[in-house]
């Protein structure tokens, strides 16, 4: 594996050690909006059939309201890769992969540090490490309050947009994205992407909720498993803060309507 280039793109402050030991078992465990017609998901195996890391799939292959559809092989989202084989990584690096955007707290970077394919820059995209501890502590629970936090919390916005202008820049080969189960942060990401790229929401609802099939859980388990309510909650406060998805991208996100384009030019086929 070639040498480990890690960027961190903002200032963190240290957060409440209840907070750390919440995370701590996070590695233990296994603008089109809602009213458009639904979309087709096109049918392939989604998974990256991946040994050691959680929730490994595609982001792409969805249709679009407008006909096209989600390129795949260009943005993959998992869980942390601490436990990457070295069969994985080298299926990662076989697949393109450029930049590795660790969306974790500091705490589960210290716990579960990431191994990163050979030819990839890691990048640190702290989502919620400024958030209250409260919310912290949901890390690894789950629930309303941390989703809102997604919109709300400081640094939020810039940890979500950096992965999205990751992908806008890669020229050649492919973005890797995750936090620790890969369905939260992550969650709210490919939801975020996805729906920018014009999927309706009907099918971006389903694109995240199969975490709970991922990840062999049901809805129930808040621990392991994701909620519809909780996305739900993501795309209320963005409304709520915003105004409207789309403010809430050019606004919140800081994406102009070029980048816009650039990310659809890229994505859609």
């Amino acid at each position: 594996m070639g040498a480990l280039v890690m960027v961190s793109r903002s200032i963190r402050v240290p957060v409440a050690l209840a907070a750390g030991l919440a995370v701590a078992f996070g590695p233990v465990a296994g603008v089109a909006l809602a009213d458009q017609p639904s979309a087709t998901v096109t049918t392939f195996d989604r998974s990256l059939n991946l040994q050691g890391v959680q929730n490994a799939r595609d982001a792409g292959g969805y249709r679009t309201t407008d006909g096209r559809f989600v390129r795949t092989g260009l943005v993959f989202r998992t869980g942390q890769l601490n436990n990457a084989t070295p069969v994985d990584l080298a299926d990662l690096t076989q697949r393109q992969v450029r930049y590795v955007d660790d969306l974790r707290t500091v705490y589960e970077r210290a716990i579960g540090p990431d191994k990163v394919p050979a030819g990839a820059t890691a990048h640190w995209d702290d989502v919620i490490g400024q958030a209250p501890p409260q919310t912290l502590i949901t890390t690894l629970t789950g629930g309303d309050d941390l989703y809102r936090a997604f919109i709300t919390a400081p640094g939020a916005n810039q940890a979500f947009s950096s992965v999205l202008r990751d992908i806008i820049d890669t020229e050649d080969g492919a973005v890797l994205f995750h936090c620790t189960a890969g369905k939260d942060r992550t969650g709210w990401t490919s939801a975020v992407l996805l729906t920018i790229l014009g999927v309706d929401r009907d099918t971006v609802n389903q694109d995240y909720l199969l975490s709970n099939q991922y990840r062999n859980t049901g809805p129930d388990d808040t621990i392991n498993g994701v909620r519809q309510p909780w996305l739900d909650a993501a795309f209320d406060q963005a409304d709520r803060t915003y105004g409207s998805f789309y403010n809430y991208v050019r606004d919140g996100l800081k994406l102009s309507s070029a980048d816009i384009a650039a990310l659809k030019t890229k994505m859609l086929a």
